[in-house]
Order: C-alpha cells, then sequence, then structure tokens
C-alpha cells in the first residue's frame, strides 16, 4: 500500500507542476516546484559548459541549444514520472486485489503502453480497479501529449514576436545597440514627435515582454539571432534611452517617463524570477568618458549647473535599473549594451559575406552605395 500511496502523491505533483507552467499564465509565487528545481539544475551545468568556451560564437551556440532541449528534457521527466507513478499504484492494486505479482518491469512497460494509448493487448488489467486506473492513465496520458503540442505553437509565437522588434532594433541602435546611437539615430533625426511614437511601439513591447516571460519564463533562456542582440540588450537600451530624454528634461518626456515605467517594471518582475537574492555584480557600464561621449552626440547642456544636474539625474535614474539589469545578465551570460561603442562597428545588416567582393567588382568600397 505504500507503494500506491507514493504513486498517486508523484501523480498529483507531476500533474499539479505541469498545470503550473503550462496552463496558469501568471508567476508562480512557490518556490518548491519541480520545474523550478528542473532548471536551477539544468542551468547550473549548461551554464557551467558554456563559461569554459572562450570563443563567443560557440559560447552562443552552445547556449542557443538550451532552451528547447530543455523543454524536450521537461516533458520526458514529465512523462517518465507519471508511467513510474502508475507502475507503482499498478502494483499496489494488484497486491490489494490478489493478483500474482509481475515484475516491476513489466509493470513499468505496462504503464508505459497504456500512458502512450499503444494497445498491444498483450498485458491486460483482470480487475474493476486496475480497468478503471488503465483507462485514467490512458486519459491523462492522451490529455498530457495533447497539451504539450498546444504549448509548443503559442510560446513559439511571443518568441517570434518578440525577436521581431529586436531586428528592428538594429538598425535604429546598432549592433550591439546603444543608448547613444539610438538617441542620435532616432530621437535627433525624427524630432520631438518621432520620438514620442518610437518610444510608444517600444513601451509596448515591453508590456507584451513583461506578460510573454511571465506566463513563460522559459523564453528568458532563448538566445537571439546574432550574437550581438538580445532581449535584455534591447531592453536595456530603452531604459538608458528613456533615462538620458527624463535627465536632460527633452520635451515628450512624459512619454519617455511612461516607457521608462513600463521597460524597469518588466526588467524587475523578470530578475526576480531568476534571481531572488542581491548580489553585487563586478564591473561598470557608464564611465566618466561616456558624459563627454553623450555630450558630442545630443549637444552639451546649456550651463555647468545643467550639466551637474543632468549627471546628477542620470545617476539616480540608473540605479534603479542597472543593478537588476547587471544581475540578470550574470546569470544567463547575456552582455550588457555599452552606452556607447569604442569604436566604429558595423551594423549587422551592412555585413554579409558577399559585399567586399562585389564591391571589389564594382570598384567602390563596401559601404559607398549605402
Amino acid at each position: 500500500m505504500m507503494s500506491g500511496a507514493a504513486g498517486v502523491l508523484l501523480v498529483f505533483v507531476i500533474v499539479w507542476d505541469a498545470f503550473e507552467s503550462v496552463l496558469v499564465p501568471r508567476r508562480i509565487g512557490r518556490r518548491v516546484r519541480l520545474t523550478r528545481y528542473f532548471y536551477i539544475v539544468m542551468w547550473r551545468i549548461w551554464r557551467a559548459l558554456a563559461v569554459r568556451i572562450r570563443t563567443s560564437s560557440r559560447r552562443e551556440a552552445l547556449l542557443g541549444f538550451f532552451a528547447p532541449l530543455s523543454l524536450i528534457l521537461l516533458f520526458f521527466c514529465w512523462a517518465s514520472g507519471l508511467i513510474f507513478a502508475f507502475a507503482l499504484i499498478e502494483v499496489a492494486v494488484g497486491q490489494a486485489a490478489g493478483v500474482p505479482a509481475r515484475g516491476f518491469g513489466t509493470q513499468l512497460y505496462t504503464s508505459g503502453q497504456t500512458f502512450f494509448t499503444l494497445g498491444y493487448g498483450d498485458f491486460t488489467p483482470t480487475t474493476l480497479l486496475g480497468r478503471v486506473l488503465a483507462v485514467v492513465e490512458a486519459g491523462l496520458g492522451f490529455g498530457f501529449l495533447g497539451t504539450v503540442v498546444g504549448y509548443l505553437p503559442t510560446m513559439y509565437g511571443s518568441f517570434s514576436q518578440r525577436e521581431i522588434e529586436i531586428s528592428l532594433m538594429d538598425a535604429r541602435a546598432g549592433s550591439p545597440p546603444t543608448a547613444a546611437e539610438f538617441l542620435q539615430r532616432t530621437a535627433l533625426e525624427l524630432g520631438d514627435g518621432g520620438v514620442d511614437g518610437i518610444l510608444r511601439d517600444w513601451d509596448r513591447w515591453a508590456a507584451q515582454l513583461l506578460e510573454t516571460h511571465i506566463s513563460y519564463p522559459q523564453l528568458a533562456y532563448y538566445r537571439s539571432q546574432h550574437i550581438n542582440q538580445s532581449w535584455l540588450a534591447t531592453l536595456v537600451v530603452i531604459l538608458d534611452s528613456s533615462a538620458v530624454l527624463l535627465a536632460r528634461g527633452a520635451l515628450g518626456a512624459s512619454q519617455a517617463r511612461r516607457t521608462f515605467a513600463m521597460a524597469r517594471h518588466a526588467l524587475v518582475d523578470i530578475t526576480q524570477i531568476f534571481v531572488r537574492e542581491y548580489t553585487q555584480v563586478p564591473g561598470e557600464r557608464f564611465t566618466p568618458e561616456c558624459i563627454g561621449m553623450l555630450e558630442a552626440r545630443l549637444g552639451a547642456p546649456a550651463s555647468p549647473e545643467a550639466a551637474r544636474e543632468f549627471q546628477h539625474r542620470l545617476a539616480e535614474l540608473r540605479l534603479l535599473y542597472e543593478p537588476y539589469a547587471r544581475a540578470l545578465g550574470a546569470f544567463l551570460l547575456f552582455e550588457l549594451p555599452p552606452w556607447e561603442y569604442t569604436r566604429p562597428r558595423p551594423d549587422n545588416w551592412r555585413r554579409a559575406p558577399w559585399d567586399k567582393l562585389l564591391a571589389e567588382r564594382a570598384g567602390m568600397e563596401p559601404d559607398e552605395h549605402f
């Protein structure tokens, strides 16, 4: 009977864990969860392997396999756990009915073919309770597989929508994106009305990011197509740019304030899923040279007092989000974008394997036609 009680408990734990992970579209505050422990162990192992790779492209390639592979392994663990649990229950049911005992390997085989509704018929239940148990397991297995099949398109649809906006950031803020490039290319070129419209779009993107990554935390592990792009880098650039506009007191600051608030909300809530305790991450993104670079790009403040006020206000705003961004980046092995390039870098759309050869044949420099 102990095996039966253990089997029933294991079925309940696995089904409830799958229900919360797949069907409940909200953050689960309870820390004792199978899926949480599964990802803690898996990510620690995978991360330890990745940090040993010195080549960034190979490291990103390895990290890119983690998210889809972890999903497959998670589904496998759920299914294996349910098969094992029903095998334990079948042993208890057979003992209670006085049915001659089979080997546990045979019980696992019977449970597996029932769960996947194979229906070979070489082993069939002979008691009423055994038949009821077989029907329950077959129905649970059918529902489990159907739920998994429906879960993947939903999650990958969210991933695709996220990546479209990240790709748009390439031409707007460079590769990797930076706040200085974003403000110079977008804010200064389009004027205040254009800035409001673009910030409003990124406001909505940050809200979508918050909703999808809380509903499906596994999305945070999915990497972007290029190694110098990521959803975290894009979110940080939005925060950096909004913070500069707010600190300068620029026109249209009301929309910048709304975008900053939404982006920070997304960053803080997603960080709390993965990093629950604050640990200071060494390093500094904003160096004294960044002030000069921003002034060169955006224009110096009108007076020394205005410059000091700008620096003080920017430092206050950065303190609201940078610790979270640095902690999340260190955990997920995402490189945060700089505030400004130390040297000119071509955008991803300018990099193609034939460009140099075609330009030489045409007698021009690779970028002359842009």
